[in-house]
């Protein structure tokens, strides 16, 4: 079983008290900022941003907000958000909205939000997600808010939580197992031949969760050839390039593909042992379509990550 589907499977079967919520988070996590109101009131998001306005409920009662950093690369925002998911709903919780970047509303959903500042919360706006929830218990309505995005280093939660008693967090130790060694062999005669006549080569194989911007763990065949080939040419450089399809926004899909092509970079650095000095990350959303863009294939097939040879030597 991969490492993240054993922290997944960790985090939804830890328990949850009914009085007083409880998260689990895998190792190493920390809360960067906790606040509590005895009594205040909260409006809570339960619709995306839509015609200038969020739509909410109001909550009244204790008001907790707290934010977890967890340290890592290997969870995504969507497995995330899924142990969570089923941690609320098993303590009683009706999910109330849930959405996913875009379908929020973007950049108007989240700074229409309630969001602790940079550095205890950081939220990525081409990658996060939300989930709002309530419960009845002995009478009293609770709400609850979870919004979860991550940088190139870290994931973060925030929760906001109105009603019933404080919520508690356990930062436990996960059973931690150590990245397979990625072996160094001599990289395919196919992939440097396409990358030395043709300039670039499509890095088909790589995986990214849904509208987001981390690439899921590896290795991959192709990070390991293009390693190979880097390391035995020492003064050859490349560029990471990042092509999304053409739904959304130009300068919103250049943003999210050149923070894809920066996550390529990071994991050819820290997994695969390349020289940073020889590597070079940019973005140029769906201006260089491969396929159709007016079809689900051909969008699937805009959405990649290429390398290009920028060495002249």
């Amino acid at each position: 079983m991969r490492r993240g589907a054993c922290l997944i499977a960790l985090l939804a079967l830890l328990p949850l008290r009914v009085a007083a919520l409880t998260f689990t988070f895998p190792e190493p996590a920390a809360t960067t900022v906790q606040t509590s109101e005895p009594m205040g009131n909260y409006r809570m998001p339960v619709g995306p941003w839509k015609d200038g306005a969020i739509p909410t409920l109001n909550a009244e009662g204790v008001v907790e907000q707290r934010v977890w950093r967890i340290v890592g690369r290997s969870l995504g925002t969507l497995q995330i958000l899924n142990a969570l998911r089923s941690q609320v709903t098993a303590a009683g919780f009706t999910v109330a909205y849930e959405c996913e970047t875009d379908a929020c509303g973007g950049f108007d959903f989240r700074y229409g939000t309630e969001v602790q500042p940079e550095p205890m919360m950081h939220v990525d706006l081409g990658d996060f997600r939300y989930l709002a929830a309530r419960r009845i218990v002995a009478s009293s309505p609770e709400m609850l808010s979870l919004l979860v995005s991550r940088s190139a280093d870290a994931a973060y939660v925030q929760m906001i939580h109105v009603g019933g008693a404080p919520s508690d967090a356990t930062d436990v130790t996960a059973p931690q197992t150590a990245p397979a060694p990625v072996a160094q062999t001599t990289p395919t005669d196919d992939f440097v031949t396409r990358l030395e006549s043709g300039g670039s080569v499509a890095l088909d194989d790589l995986k990214f969760g849904s509208g987001s911007s981390v690439l899921d763990p590896g290795p991959y065949e192709s990070l390991t050839d293009l390693a190979t080939f880097l390391k035995a040419n020492p003064k050859s450089t490349v560029a990471l390039v990042g092509h999304t399809d053409a739904v959304g926004a130009l300068d919103a899909n250049v943003a999210l593909s050149k923070k894809r092509a920066a996550s390529v970079v990071d994991a050819l650095v820290s997994d695969y042992g390349v020289n940073r000095s020889q590597l070079d990350a940019e973005g140029v959303g769906y201006l260089a379509p491969r396929a159709t863009n007016l079809t689900e294939a051909g969008r699937t097939e805009n959405r990649r990550v290429e390398v290009m040879l920028t060495s002249t030597q």
